[in-house]
């Protein structure tokens, strides 16, 4: 599909994605490649209604009041539009897209509310729905930045300046992101994920070591 390169940069909430992909842009784009970043959802449009009214508690106040493939479309279509209407064209003209989260993230926050026994059977579903089925493009690396979850906490809380009543329903339930943690590793281990241990020490190391060790990878 096209000549276009897609990298993904996954983790849970809190664990610099947006940092390490919008750093990734610019250096590569410093070596003279033609690269652009996207990120997922995309709160601008309105394809990401129901994701929005989602994560903001509309459909039930726990993660687990929607279940894992009904999420998982709200989510996928908000990438579909986001792929006819905006970078489409660029990948398929060879650029290189630099993701904060992608379909992978579905992987890992879905699987964390189904049992583990069924998680195979979901990734199948997902990945064929979105890749196959909908026709958006299956990523070439997709990087994990593994980050400790109340060391993911805290770095939320200064985001939003203590103020808990502004983290959506993922980011504010501690249990369900240890949940997704389990989901993520487990994704990573099974997948080929390249992953990076964000943390030592119980705190995160600096963006530029892990941008460097980033770097390395590709």
């Amino acid at each position: 599909m096209g000549n276009g390169k897609l990298i993904v940069i996954e983790g849970l909430d809190g664990s610099g994605k947006g940092t390490q992909a919008a750093e990734l842009v610019k250096n590569l784009s410093a070596q003279g490649r033609q690269v652009r970043k996207i990120s997922f959802p995309n709160y601008a449009s309105d394809s990401s209604a129901l994701v929005k009214m989602y994560l903001a508690g509309q459909f039930g106040t726990n993660p687990g009041d929607v279940n894992a493939y009904a999420a998982s479309t709200f989510f996928a279509v908000d990438r579909f539009a986001s792929f006819k209407q905006d970078w489409g064209e660029f990948y398929a003209r060879g650029g290189t897209l630099v993701a904060d989260r992608y379909t992978t993230s579905n992987a890992v926050h879905q699987c964390s509310k189904l049992p583990e026994s069924q998680w195979d059977a979901f990734l199948g579903w997902l990945f064929h729905f979105e890749y196959t089925l909908l026709g958006i493009p299956a990523p070439d690396m997709v990087i994990y930045l593994n980050v400790e979850p109340d060391v993911s906490q805290k770095l939320m809380t200064g985001r939003y300046q203590g103020d808990e009543s502004k983290k959506d329903i993922h980011e504010g339930n501690l249990a369900y992101l240890n949940r997704s943690r389990q989901a993520a590793e487990y994704c990573s281990r099974k997948l080929g994920w390249k992953e990076i241990a964000c943390c030592q020490n119980g705190q995160m190391r600096s963006i530029s070591s892990i941008q460097a060790e980033i770097l390395s990878l590709l």
